[in-house]
């Protein structure tokens, strides 16, 4: 990777990038005191010091040679051939760069602690950046190409270590997306081979997903401080199998509102949870916010409702079953269809 002056270094280091890993992922920048600026100048600059200067011969920056232009959804950027050292500030695109057998250098504190990605990342080395990383740990791993989501803070600052390749949340299909990847990280014949394997597991099971579920809705309902989310085909949780691979239906509020709009989910009050509520439903607390989820399911409406009675509620893993990255889905995949095919 191209070495940067201390003076730039200074730069980058002034700048803190805020990232969410709470399932509608946003980022900000975060002010900085004083202090903390101080402690990371010196940081730099003693790096700076002790940084020897590198031989031209054996600079790892990539050449002209090695690189190629990646079309990503803020503009064209020069992008290594093969990245052999990527950070992921996203969170919900480490699994597919696990998926592709792609080397993560560093990745949030939500994509470390995916129970589907973990052991994986763990045995490559990857390095836990938290959830409101610095510059600093990201300069310390020396990435060769760093993932953001569009409109991130601090994107100028970042590209100063290395080249910043943006997507926009939601753009995509999970199959579109883990296609973009395989291009660029040069393993599109892996990403193909995942898809490829993935609608022969779908086709082997969807018929007899069909035939357990019948004509019956599914709902996947996440209780949080102010109501319900109420999800649909695009947010995690299931949602892109129940809805997309299988084809079932929700109650129809929720499939024009969550589904058939495109937005992926509808926030409803308690009071209107009946008309939303399916046959079948999957469900979590919210882990976005620190409401107690008895407050939706220890109510008498929720109790009330046939999925209740008849046995037939799922509960997903309020972290983990957020993403909708292949390998989440693989193990999704089977808590699902046999929650569907055990449906009384």
């Amino acid at each position: 990777m191209k070495r940067y002056n201390a003076a730039l270094l200074l730069l980058v280091m002034a700048f803190m990038l805020v990232l969410s890993a709470c399932g509608q992922p946003t980022s900000n920048a975060a002010d900085t005191s004083s202090t903390t600026e101080t402690k990371e100048q010196a940081a730099v600059e003693k790096t700076a010091e002790e940084t020897p200067a590198e031989p031209a011969a054996e600079k790892t920056a990539a050449t002209e040679s090695d690189t190629v232009t990646f079309a990503s959804d803020a503009g064209d950027v020069q992008v290594p051939r093969n990245p052999q050292r990527i950070v992921d500030l996203t969170a919900f695109t480490t699994g597919y760069l696990v998926a592709l057998d792609a080397p993560v250098a560093g990745a949030l504190s939500g994509a470390i602690n995916n129970k589907y990605i973990k052991e994986q990342l763990a045995a490559q080395g990857t390095v836990d950046l938290g959830d409101l990383p610095t510059a600093e740990p990201i300069l310390e791993l020396k990435p060769d190409l760093i993932i953001a989501y569009k409109g991130t803070e601090g994107i100028d600052q970042l590209s100063a270590i290395a080249p910043v390749v943006q997507f926009e949340y939601g753009k995509r299909t999970y199959k579109d997306l883990l296609l973009e990847l395989g291009k660029l990280t040069d393993r599109e014949d892996q990403a193909k081979a995942w898809i490829e394997n993935w609608e022969s597991q779908i086709n082997e099971l969807k018929p007899q997903v069909e035939a357990a579920v019948g004509d019956r809705t599914v709902s996947i309902l996440n209780p949080y401080d102010k109501g319900l989310y109420v999800f649909g085909h695009n947010y995690g949780r299931g949602g892109e199998i129940l809805y997309g691979e299988f084809g079932l239906k929700a109650p129809e509020k929720a499939q024009a509102e969550a589904i058939d709009s495109g937005t992926g989910f509808a926030s409803i009050s308690l009071e209107l949870l009946p008309e939303y509520a399916g046959d079948i439903i999957f469900t979590s607390p919210w882990s976005g916010d620190d409401s107690d989820p008895e407050v939706v399911y220890g109510n008498s409406i929720w109790k009330n409702l046939p999925a209740v009675k008849a046995g037939n509620v799922f509960r997903l893993d309020p972290k983990s079953d957020t993403y909708n990255d292949p390998i989440s889905l693989e193990g999704q995949l089977k808590f699902i269809t046999d929650s569907l095919l055990s449906a009384k």
